[in-house]
């Protein structure tokens, strides 16, 4: 895994500590954040993220500073934005975007 993947990763796992209902499986090259088995967020190997906030949040993710399309595909991912580095540089931005991704995935029947 990249360093900036990895450094982002421990960040991540320092902001949801020991929740039990949080798993770690490999994704996309690296891994991802799984709430109750469904996908929370993802580092990328640039320092950014990959975070769900499914459609009813998407527009409202997307307005954001440092939101962007999550284009794997050449297809925009409906429900998924891309935060730039920048937006997840101190703990705080970080733990917001986590907590959106919470507010929707939460609410998701477990897998």
């Amino acid at each position: 895994m990249s360093e900036e993947r990895e450094i982002l990763a421990d960040r991540i796992r320092g902001i949801i500590g020991d929740d039990p209902n949080v798993t770690e499986k490999k994704m996309f090259g690296g891994i991802a954040f799984m709430l109750n088995g469904n996908m929370l967020v993802g580092p990328h190997k640039d320092g950014t993220m990959m975070v769900r906030v499914g459609p009813d949040l998407y527009d409202e993710a997307l307005a954001r500073p440092g939101a962007g399309l999550m284009d794997f595909t050449g297809k925009p991912m409906k429900g998924f934005v891309n935060v730039s580095g920048d937006a997840i540089a101190s703990d705080q931005g970080l733990a917001e975007w986590i907590a959106l991704a919470t507010s929707f995935v939460g609410t998701l029947p477990a897998k």
